[in-house]
């Protein structure tokens, strides 16, 4: 065998050292199929591309037959909105500079292109708000969330109901590592898999919000997740976190349905039902139970490997990212406590009116955040 066969073959069985992902005295061995008992392998997660693309093709025929006509009977409207006029010099600074140029470049452009100070603002303002996403566009992308948050939810509760680790967390390791799969656990894997990694592959044409960065990190945070839970047979604990998970999202999408809609008080309503049970599954139930039962209890069965803390460092990634935004959602409550007319999102971009009195005017900002 060549020497660069021998490294890599050397380096593979390194990395996939039973020490490394098992406890002491367990390893992929157990995870081999016998008498009639199925266990997770690393090709299945193959399964996941083609549904990623099912989900992203069913997403298109959604969206159009639908969506589209959902969105005309709740009365969704799109405000008209006035085109910047061409102009080379300021399109080359808003593409390639800024889309918020200072007080100091406005001045600049408005001597370059014999517009007045006011002008330029004007421009800038009327071009900002041509790339912004339609209220149409950010209905359909809710209604495809809430329509896979909604049915996810239920299926994993149906999936889960009868499971005695469902009752008592602790049974998620009996018999560790040598738990069977079972066809609807397999199923409630790759579906919610294939499900974010289409997300992934549509994150360029989503609609963009400021904390887009903390999408990517939850993103990739939760396939690795799963994509590990599955690898190493963590599947009982794994479908325990994603229904945790799916229970508050899909009220987060249907609030955001009803505002893009204009029907506040019911967006505040079903807000208020989110914000409750967002804290309570995912600064609640997540930490002090899930969390519990996967980085506390299993130290009194076995000894810490590497496995052990690689997952729960990703469950501890998705609890900083749950303190972040709830740190969101509690702003938000306390605007629309008092009496505001519409619960207010602040991790949206304002969208500029294009009014020509001398300040700027601001629209509500739309509702949206990429939950898990």
């Amino acid at each position: 065998m060549p020497r660069d066969e021998r490294m890599l073959s050397r380096l593979s069985e390194l990395i996939w050292a039973d020490w490394i992902w098992f406890p002491e005295g367990h390893g992929w061995d157990d995870l081999k199929d016998h008498d009639g008992k199925i266990f997770p392998k690393t090709q299945d997660l193959w399964a996941v591309f083609p549904i990623a693309l099912c989900f992203l093709v069913i997403r298109q025929i959604f969206e159009q037959t639908i969506a589209h006509p959902l969105a005309s009977l709740m009365g969704v409207r799109d405000k008209h909105r006035i085109c910047a006029s061409p102009n080379p010099t300021l399109e080359s600074h808003f593409c390639s500079k800024s889309k918020h140029p200072s007080q100091s470049s406005i001045e600049g452009l408005s001597k370059q292109t014999g517009f007045s100070v006011r002008q330029v603002q004007r421009w800038f303002r009327q071009r900002r708000n041509q790339d912004r996403p339609s209220k149409l566009r950010k209905f359909q992308e809710a209604s495809w969330r809430f329509t896979f948050y909604l049915l996810a939810f239920f299926a994993g509760l149906a999936v889960l109901i009868d499971k005695p680790w469902f009752h008592d967390v602790k049974m998620v390791w009996e018999n560790f590592p040598k738990m069977p799969l079972l066809p609807s656990q397999y199923w409630y894997y790759m579906i919610e898999l294939g499900f974010y990694v289409s997300l992934v592959f549509s994150v360029a044409s989503d609609v963009k919000r400021k904390d887009f960065k903390e999408q990517i990190v939850h993103h990739v945070a939760t396939i690795l997740l799963i994509g590990f839970s599955w690898l190493v047979n963590y599947i009982r604990a794994g479908t325990l976190i994603m229904l945790v998970h799916d229970a508050s999202d899909y009220l987060m999408e249907s609030a955001k349905m009803f505002n893009y809609a204009g029907w506040k008080r019911t967006c505040n309503c079903v807000f208020t039902v989110f914000a409750a049970v967002f804290i309570i599954t995912r600064l609640i139930i997540f930490p002090f139970w899930i969390i519990y039962a996967t980085g506390v209890y299993p130290l009194t069965l076995y000894s810490t490997f590497f496995g052990f803390y690689f997952f729960n460092g990703l469950l501890v990634v998705l609890l900083v990212l749950h303190i972040f935004w709830t740190g969101l959602i509690l702003r938000m409550v306390i605007k629309f406590l008092p009496g505001n007319d519409i619960v207010e999102d602040e991790r949206s971009d304002k969208e500029e009116t294009e009014s020509d009195d001398e300040d700027d005017g601001l629209d509500h900002l739309e509702m949206h955040f990429m939950v898990l």
